[in-house]
């Protein structure tokens, strides 16, 4: 493979085809269980690769070097092969920034709560840092250190303005399932859900009901390829390429 996507469970990407619009090169979806995960960066043959849950943090020990934003987020999800010398990004900070740019989204000041801990939530978190969200509230079933459950996080902070799900609650095929209620947040005005697939989660539907404002994962997903494609190739392609991508694809799934 000389570049594509990893990951445990894949059968819900849209990776390939959204690459294979940006780059001329193929692009391949490859699932590992972790053995074969190990056995994959040990060889090192790509070119350039994306990577997904579960291993955004389990791949930085077999990186040569990194970006310094990915190592003040504890997660990559982009590696360049230079020569036998693996480099890692992160280009989901990029792709939230756009989403909520694109979307016209403020975080300023604003009580945020993000659903889940993983390599996802931690770029999104990096993105909500930088446009000076007023307090993030990390949101997990099991309580750990800076992670409150569901059921504290309705008691004490009812008032989040802003709601985002990072964990894969309601991707496919587990579409009927939701990770939060959102009834029980009257000020929260806008609901991202990072999932692509479906397009209409089972949380982003509520929100439309509640008259909030419903974004999924498909910008960022369509957008962080774009830059990761850029550290691929070494070349720019512009941001204008996003919006007409995104609006094939939609046309696509119609």
């Amino acid at each position: 493979m000389e570049y594509g996507l990893i990951g445990e469970k894949l059968g819900h990407s849209f990776s390939k085809p959204i690459h294979e619009r940006l780059a001329e090169y193929e692009y391949e979806i490859t699932p590992l269980t972790r053995e074969a995960f190990k056995e994959f960066m040990n060889k090192r043959a790509f070119k350039g690769i994306n990577v997904t849950i579960p291993y955004k943090s389990e791949v930085i020990p077999y990186l040569d070097e990194i970006d310094e934003k990915a190592l003040k987020i504890g997660a990559v999800n982009t590696i360049v092969n230079r020569t036998g010398k693996l480099i890692g990004f992160n280009t989901d900070v990029l792709g939230f920034q756009y989403t909520l740019e694109y979307n016209r989204i403020e975080v300023d000041g604003k009580k945020v709560l993000v659903l889940g801990n993983g390599g996802a939530s931690k770029a999104v978190i990096a993105a909500l840092e930088l446009g000076k969200a007023g307090e993030i509230i990390i949101v997990k079933h099991r309580k750990s250190d800076g992670v409150l459950t569901y059921e504290e996080c309705k008691k004490i902070h009812s008032d989040a303005e802003l709601i985002i799900n990072t964990s894969p609650v309601g991707m496919y095929p587990n579409i009927g399932e939701s990770p939060i209620d959102l009834s029980f947040y009257p000020n929260c005005t806008a609901v991202i859900d990072i999932i692509y697939n479906p397009l209409k989660t089972k949380l982003l539907q509520q929100a439309e009901e509640l008259g909030k404002q419903a974004v999924n994962g498909m910008e960022m997903l369509i957008a962080q390829a774009k830059y990761a494609v850029e550290i691929f190739l070494n070349k720019e392609i512009p941001d204008a390429e996003i919006t007409i991508i995104h609006k094939e694809t939609l046309d696509n799934l119609v």
